[in-house]
C-alpha cells in the first residue's frame, strides 16, 4: 500500500517529502545533498512544473501554496515510495540529471552525471592551459556524455570524441547528443582505455573508475545501482589511472593537457604517483577533487610508468 504524502499543496509535499527520505535513511549525492532538495526535485519533478520553481512561501512568484489535487498528491506519493523502497537514485527515476544547468538523459546503463569538472568547462578555469590550436578533445570514460556535450558548448570551434568501454553506456551518450544536436561535432567511440583513441589529443577530460576497494565494499545502495564497471578502481582505486598515466603522452599533442577527477582518492593518489607534477584545480568541493597534468609533465614520469600493471578494471 502506498504511503499518503501528507498535505494539498506542493510546499506541503515538498516537506513531508523531505521528512518521509530523512526517516528512511536515504543516500544522497546523484544531484542533490540533502533531503529538502531532493524532495523538491522529486515533487517539481511528477506535478510537472520547472525545476526551478521558486519554493519560498512569501516570495514572488512562489509555487509553494500552489494547490495538489489529490490524483497527483497519490502520484507524488507514489514516487516517493519508489525512491524508498528501491534506493535509486532520483535520477534513474525521473530519468534525467543536470549539470550547469544542462540537461541530460540517464538511466542504469551509465552512472549519474556529476563530475566536477563541469565546473571547470562551464568557468573557464582550464582555458589558460590552452592554446588556439586546441581543436580535438577526448572525453574519456564519458558514461552518458554529458562532459563531452559541455565540452563542445564551451568550445565551438574544437571536435570532441566521448569514449567509453561500455557498450550501454555509448548508447545513453548518444541520445544526449542527439537531444543537443552535436552529431557533427561529438563522435562516440567504444575503447578500452586509450586502446582504439590515439589521437593526439590536445585536451583529454578523464573521469575514470576510481574508488578504492575498501569505500566501494561501504558505498549505499544509490551508488550499487549504478554500473560497478564505471566506480571500481581496485585495491586503492588507481588501476584505471595508472595505465592512463602510462599510455597517455603517446597520445598527446606537445601543449596537451590531462584533466583528471579522483574524487576522494587524493591520498592514495599521490601515494601511487609521489613525484608526478600536478596542478590541483578548485572546484565547489576543494581543491582535491580534480588535477591537471601537462603532456611534459606525463612525460617526465614515463620510467615510473613502465613497470608491469596490475589487474585494473577500464
Amino acid at each position: 500500500m502506498t504511503a499518503k504524502v501528507h498535505g494539498d499543496t506542493v510546499g506541503a509535499l515538498v516537506a513531508s517529502g523531505a521528512a518521509r527520505l530523512t526517516q528512511a535513511g536515504v543516500a544522497f549525492g546523484h544531484g542533490t545533498a540533502n533531503a529538502q532538495d531532493e524532495a523538491a526535485w522529486l515533487v517539481l519533478w511528477r506535478l510537472g512544473l520547472p525545476l526551478d520553481s521558486v519554493l519560498d512561501e512569501g516570495a514572488e512568484g512562489s509555487v509553494a501554496n500552489r494547490p495538489v489535487t489529490p490524483a497527483h498528491q497519490a502520484l507524488v506519493a507514489t514516487l516517493f515510495e519508489e525512491r524508498i523502497a528501491t534506493r535509486k537514485p532520483a535520477a534513474y527515476l525521473t530519468r534525467e540529471a543536470w549539470l550547469q544547468g544542462v540537461p541530460f538523459y540517464v538511466d542504469e546503463r551509465a552512472i549519474v552525471p556529476r563530475s566536477f569538472i563541469a565546473e571547470l568547462l562551464a568557468d573557464g578555469s582550464i582555458d589558460d592551459w590552452l592554446s588556439d590550436q586546441t581543436r580535438h578533445v577526448l572525453d574519456l570514460c564519458t558514461g552518458n556524455g554529458s562532459l563531452a556535450v559541455l565540452a563542445a558548448m564551451a568550445y565551438p570551434d574544437v571536435q570532441v570524441t566521448g569514449a567509453d568501454l561500455s557498450p550501454d553506456a555509448l548508447a545513453v551518450a548518444r541520445i544526449n547528443v542527439e537531444r543537443h544536436g552535436l552529431q557533427e561535432r561529438i563522435t562516440l567511440v567504444e575503447s578500452d582505455g586509450l586502446a582504439a583513441l590515439p589521437g593526439p589529443w590536445d585536451l583529454i577530460l578523464c573521469n575514470p573508475p576510481y574508488v578504492n576497494a575498501q569505500s566501494m565494499s561501504e558505498l549505499p545502495a544509490e551508488y550499487r545501482a549504478e554500473p560497478e564497471l564505471a566506480l571500481a578502481g581496485g585495491s586503492d582505486g588507481m588501476d584505471f589511472i595508472r595505465r592512463l598515466l602510462r599510455e597517455a603522452p603517446a597520445c598527446m599533442t606537445e601543449d596537451a593537457v590531462l584533466v583528471l577527477e579522483i574524487g576522494n582518492e587524493r591520498a592514495h593518489f599521490e601515494a601511487a604517483f609521489p613525484q608526478l607534477p600536478v596542478f590541483w584545480l578548485q572546484t565547489s568541493a576543494g581543491d582535491s577533487q580534480v588535477l591537471l597534468i601537462t603532456k611534459d609533465g606525463l612525460s617526465s614520469m614515463l620510467p615510473q610508468f613502465s613497470y608491469p600493471m596490475q589487474n585494473h578494471i577500464s
